[in-house]
């Protein structure tokens, strides 16, 4: 099953969710996924119902070519699941190397680009226009030699010149390209123009009909979402973005706030696609409850924290602190509440285990949450629960949530954390003692003091590792209400100009820090050691990541 042309009604009366969280996301700084977090995002990101996975860029390394190849032979292998897409260049070997990755999907798409403005083409591509009207149709029809579905982007087009646009765009139709990608790419464009510039392809480019009008756009000014809203209206079907909104830079817009959008204001939007203005039919496939556990997913995975105000998914989102509000929910919730926190899995009504359940109850609770867990995985998470469940009179939804993703998804092979013992007071000196075991299986203890207990542990951890890193934000949060809620620590590292994220749970905020750092120096040496054996102390190589459009 192919991706219609946007002549099938199919696709006029809906809007196609395109997801580059695993490739575009993955540019944000710090949010870098190792393959089974990839896996794991993209078999969510299926229940979620997005239509197409871009699930990276396959040339730029061996890790994003076997991602890609993975997720197609997993989540991509059924006609009913979504179209997996990787990203390349307009150049043959990136274009072979995602056809390669690729084979295994039943619905592949190769989205390929070129720049398309003249400050690109001046500076970057150093290409006359003319050189780029000849390359990138002669590109798409290779990338037709390995797939149907060819996707095509002129990078920069929100800064490009429509007239150079309009042949450009009929060229790559005419060479095979089912989707037409209009990126704005530096988040330069308003959404007038960006609505003018989505108008004027349909008008002006003669082919049009026979391919799919796309957008990606990235929120420098934050008004990515506004941007792809007035595309919409002015005939893009296609709308490329990542949950939380996270990208390059400033990010992407935001999955969850364009399908609620479209959902809450559908009868606005309604006539845009051809419906009538009271039709209560979806605009998209996106099974809106599985929102909120996508959003927590992510966040958790790469170690980017979501902002308490972030619209849709943000904790605030459906908090009412004011008097006045609060007066006026009790008497109706819709005089303050737009959208009920159940549309988007946000259950209010947090089911709790105690001590004393049992492993049945709680891997059904598991899998009621979306976590289907392997028997060692859930040996793993079961052990952590009972650990919590003996600290904590109920563990919620939320503990469940954290304790899942803190326990199975770290990388195992490497440095673990076996001991932590800290000393601390007023006057006393903060002292930690750490025990480290290695990636070749030693363990290695040492000891140091710090201006506090989290400083010291810190210290002592590097005195092990011996690899130059920066601590560039440390951050906790409560899971819960409570005084013996678990508390959530998100750090970020520096190295060699990257930056590298660690994530932990725990009732006890000290030991938390400390995993979330050994999870941090984990992702760092998965990173830069990927082709080496690791021996402790030696330097690191750095590794850059290719950016797309």
């Amino acid at each position: 099953m192919s991706i219609p042309s946007q002549s099938d009604s199919s696709a006029a009366d809906r809007i196609i969710i395109f997801d580059t969280t695993l490739r575009d996301g993955e540019q944000s700084p710090g949010a870098s996924l190792n393959l089974d977090e990839k896996l794991t995002i993209a078999r969510q990101l299926a229940r979620l119902g997005v239509d197409i996975i871009e699930a990276g860029f396959p040339y730029a390394s061996s890790g994003d070519f076997e991602a890609v190849q993975r997720i197609a032979e997993t989540v991509g292998a059924s006609l009913d699941g979504p179209t997996i897409c990787g990203l390349a260049r307009a150049t043959r070997h990136d274009i072979k190397a995602a056809g390669d990755a690729l084979k295994p999907a039943a619905k592949p798409r190769i989205h390929t680009f070129l720049a398309s403005s003249d400050i690109h083409l001046q500076y970057k591509l150093k290409k006359t226009r003319a050189e780029v009207l000849e390359i990138a149709p002669e590109m798409v029809a290779y990338a037709k030699t390995f797939v149907d579905d060819v996707e095509f982007s002129p990078e920069d087009a929100g800064r490009s010149d429509p007239e150079f646009l309009y042949p450009l765009l009929e060229a790559v139709i005419a060479a095979g390209a089912t989707t037409v990608n209009i990126p704005d790419t530096v988040g330069y464009t308003t959404p007038g123009e960006f609505g003018a510039l989505i108008r004027g392809i349909k008008d002006n480019v003669s082919n049009i009909d026979q391919a799919i009008i796309s957008v990606h756009g990235h929120n420098d000014l934050g008004l990515a979402v506004a941007n792809f809203l007035e595309a919409v209206k002015n005939g893009a079907r296609q709308l490329e973005c990542t949950i939380n909104g996270i990208g390059e830079r400033a990010g992407n817009a935001a999955l969850e706030e364009l399908v609620m959008a479209l959902h809450v204001r559908r009868q606005y939007f309604n006539p845009f696609l051809g419906r009538d203005p009271e039709s209560e039919a979806p605009l998209t496939q996106i099974q809106t409850q599985e929102i909120y556990k996508t959003s927590r997913l992510v966040s958790n995975l790469t170690g980017m924290s979501v902002q308490p105000n972030k619209a849709i998914v943000g904790t605030n989102a459906f908090a009412h602190e004011s008097g006045i509000h609060q007066d006026g929910m009790l008497k109706n919730k819709r005089t303050y509440e737009i959208m009920d926190a159940e549309l988007i899995g946000l259950n209010t009504n947090r089911i709790t285990l105690g001590k004393l359940s049992g492993r049945n109850a709680f891997r059904s609770r598991l899998m009621e949450l979306g976590f289907e867990l392997a028997d060692e995985e859930l040996n793993k998470a079961f052990a952590r629960f009972k650990d919590v469940a003996d600290k904590k009179r109920e563990v919620t939804d939320w503990d469940l949530e954290a304790i899942v993703n803190d326990e199975t998804q770290q990388a195992a092979d490497l440095f673990q954390l076996k001991r932590v013992q800290v000393s601390c007071g007023s006057p006393a000196c903060p002292t930690a003692t750490i025990t480290l075991q290695t990636p070749d299986g030693a363990l290695l203890t040492d000891a140091a003091t710090g201006t506090g207990p989290v400083d010291a542990v810190y210290r002592a951890i590097n005195r092990m590792v011996k690899v130059p890193n920066e601590l560039i934000e440390f951050s906790v949060k409560s899971v819960t209400e409570g005084i013996d809620a678990m508390g959530e620590v998100t750090i970020r590292l520096r190295h060699e100009s990257r930056i590298f994220s660690g994530h932990a749970a725990n009732t006890d905020i000290i030991v938390a820090s400390a995993q979330a750092y050994v999870h941090a120096l984990n992702r760092l040496y998965a990173s830069v050691h990927s082709q080496t054996t690791f021996k402790a102390g030696q330097p690191a190589f750095s590794a850059e990541k290719v950016t797309g459009i």
